[in-house]
């Protein structure tokens, strides 16, 4: 009889933040986070701590009432562990501990007001949850502050807060986009934190921020719209930020319709923020980061042994899991195309390489799709999963991949042109290679265990064999040898099949 597989113990995290107050629902405590959940409530509890000391009235009611209602979320979906944090607003209002003592009442759960150096870290240790390898400086801006520090891989170094989040900045400068300018010049004119990142990478984290990033996408007719990983050069952002000031200013963005209406006004002030990190930092690009301070929360709680693992591989392998056939023929098809490159002596970096493992984990996930549409169905899965630890052109590779292993190498199925620019040439011919490779690996096993190891690879001259072990000699076929010509030819040589 097959045993039920375990229930996963869900876990949630409550953010009250200076803007919005936000419970985000996770399946289990994971190095791949699966969100199931996700409500925000724009209450803007910071709007007049500059000018006030105190959370306003109104903005304090709002927030009770969505923290009663992300309570009673969490009894009816069973969470089994609810983690709670605040950030700028209630630590630096006199009226905040006020406020938190009743959130804790109402949460059933402390909560943890973080200092500007503990929402740095987090932010930062967000970013190495979500990005592969990071290098660079992370911002975290949110409604009552801006954090920075340095990010190098999994270290973390140097982090401090400024009063520069949108809603202090509207605050500090009675809505004056003169006033909120010399306000930011001042504070980041000096600040080393920054001037580090010269070159590197500029991690945008925060939703005005996102927000930013999603007007920029549809602008630009982007071809994804995933907010996460979405990168630009740092002149680009630039121009972009001095352009949206001037929209913003010419009251010329009130219709957009993908930005919510509270936080339309603070765009200016985020815009603002980034045009002069910008300006100081210097860095190379700008990378809009989703995982921030509540992944960031969950990462330094994981085992040591868990945050060392690659987060977008524990993505796929969860994918490969719950979709495909047989989750262990996966594992086999990592091996068989590890021998397949060995012999054909192709050249592969290791990022190659793990996007290589990563396409076999989730290269049968489409299998239940209608053949017709199994190509454009996966692309559009990876393209837009929701996942961290791979970048845009990653995704697109991987997706290409996965694609050409579906609909097949022919002019008449090509994927669209805008996905194709995602990657470099050399990238698409890796891809349709890739997929060539997994044609034939999945006509050969039926995506089933324990074929694709009694298969092995020849090669002599300009000349790629593959050989059949005996027991396997009725599965070779014409079809069979007329795809591994092909994966063959894609590599530059001839191609034929053996049975041993």
């Amino acid at each position: 009889m097959k045993r039920a597989r375990k229930r996963a113990s869900s876990v949630a995290v409550i953010d009250i933040g200076s803007n919005s107050v936000r419970l985000v629902v996770y399946e289990a405590m994971a190095r791949s986070l699966i969100t199931i959940f996700n409500e925000k409530a724009l209450c803007g509890l910071g709007r007049e701590v500059q000018s006030t000391g105190l959370l306003a009235p109104d903005a304090v009611n709002k927030a009770l009432t969505s923290l009663r209602r992300f309570r009673a979320l969490c009894r009816v979906m069973k969470v089994e562990r609810v983690y709670a944090i605040a950030t700028a607003a209630c630590r630096d209002a006199s009226n905040g501990p006020d406020f938190i003592a009743k959130a804790q009442r109402i949460c059933g759960t402390k909560i943890e007001i973080l200092s500007g150096a503990r929402e740095a870290k987090l932010s930062a240790l967000g970013v190495v949850s979500g990005v592969h390898r990071p290098d660079g400086i992370v911002g975290d801006l949110g409604g009552g502050s801006l954090e920075l520090i340095d990010v190098r891989g999994n270290r973390v170094r140097g982090g401090l807060t400024l009063p520069l989040g949108s809603l202090a900045l509207q605050d500090l400068s009675d809505k004056s986009l003169k006033r909120a300018e010399r306000i930011v010049k001042a504070e980041l004119s000096d600040v080393d934190q920054i001037k580090a990142g010269r070159g590197r990478t500029f991690y945008a984290v925060g939703g005005t921020w996102r927000a930013l990033a999603r007007i920029h996408i549809i602008q630009s007719e982007y071809p994804l719209g995933v907010m996460h990983g979405y990168t630009i050069p740092a002149q680009d952002a630039l121009d972009f930020a001095r352009r949206l000031r001037r929209l913003v200013a010419a009251d010329m963005l009130a219709n957009i319709e993908v930005i919510a209406d509270a936080r339309r006004p603070l765009l200016a002030y985020a815009a603002l923020v980034l045009e002069y990190i910008i300006r100081v930092a210097r860095p190379k690009t700008i990378v809009f980061s989703t995982f921030g301070v509540r992944e960031g929360l969950l990462y330094e709680m994981l085992p040591g042994t868990e945050r060392a693992k690659d987060g977008f591989i524990c993505a796929a392998q969860k994918l490969n899991e719950l979709l495909s056939r047989s989750a262990r023929h996966a594992q086999e098809l990592i091996e068989w195309t590890d021998r397949f490159v060995r012999v054909a002596r192709l050249r592969e970096t290791e990022e190659d390489r793990r996007l290589r493992h990563a396409a076999c984990l989730l290269s049968d996930i489409g299998w239940r799709v209608h053949p017709d549409h199994r190509g454009e169905e996966t692309l559009n899965l990876i393209t837009n999963g929701n996942f961290g630890s791979i970048s845009h052109q990653g995704r697109a590779f991987v997706a290409l991949s996965v694609f050409y292993r579906y609909a097949g190498l022919s002019e008449q199925n090509e994927p669209p042109q805008a996905m194709q620019e995602l990657v470099p040439p050399a990238m698409l011919e890796r891809a349709r290679m890739l997929g060539a490779a997994f044609r034939v690996a999945h006509l050969i096993s039926a995506a089933r265990p324990g074929v694709l190891p009694a298969t092995h690879f020849r090669s002599r001259d300009r000349k790629l064999t593959l050989v059949f072990e005996h027991r396997l000699v009725d599965l070779v076929a014409d079809r069979v040898g007329s795809r591994f010509k092909q994966l063959a030819r894609l590599i530059g040589r001839s191609g034929s099949i053996v049975r041993r």
